[in-house]
């Protein structure tokens, strides 16, 4: 048998908060459970869920307790504490958005350029297609 002991923070709240933290502690995964299950045995209830999940933003982000739990950065954007190191990560980081714009920019030209000459093809061949009718239409003989 499993004894747990409860830490103030558990056994402090409703029942409500105290199962929405429990379900964030499980992920998104442990959500879409419960939802389910209540769709399956009490439809209000899997509405319910379903409507709050929407509501609290819990259903597109990519973690449930992203706003309760403290985790790591992912995107590199919080001080490291050494100034000249955190300047440093910014030039970069400024260089390479530079970069990736001139690429953007770059394969928007490459695209256009494709384009163009895919449609100056396209012209090309539906006049030389309307010269061969023609031609075809001058030299069969006129029955009268």
């Amino acid at each position: 048998m499993h004894t747990a002991t409860a830490t103030p923070s558990e056994s402090s709240g409703n029942w409500f908060s105290r199962a929405e933290g429990w379900l964030d502690d499980r992920g998104k995964g442990a959500w879409i459970a419960a939802m389910v299950l209540g769709f399956i045995f009490v439809w209000p209830v899997g509405l319910a869920l379903l409507a709050y999940m929407i509501w609290s933003k819990r259903m597109f982000s990519g973690s449930c307790a992203s706003s309760r739990r403290p985790h790591k950065r992912r995107h590199g954007f919080h001080s490291s504490g050494n100034t000249a190191f955190d300047t440093y990560k910014a030039d970069t980081i400024a260089r390479l958005e530079d970069e990736q714009r001139a690429f953007e920019d770059f394969m928007i030209r490459l695209r256009e350029a494709r384009d163009k000459t895919e449609f100056d093809d396209f012209l090309d061949d539906r006049a030389r297609r309307a010269k061969e009718e023609a031609d075809l239409e001058k030299d069969e003989p006129i029955e009268a």
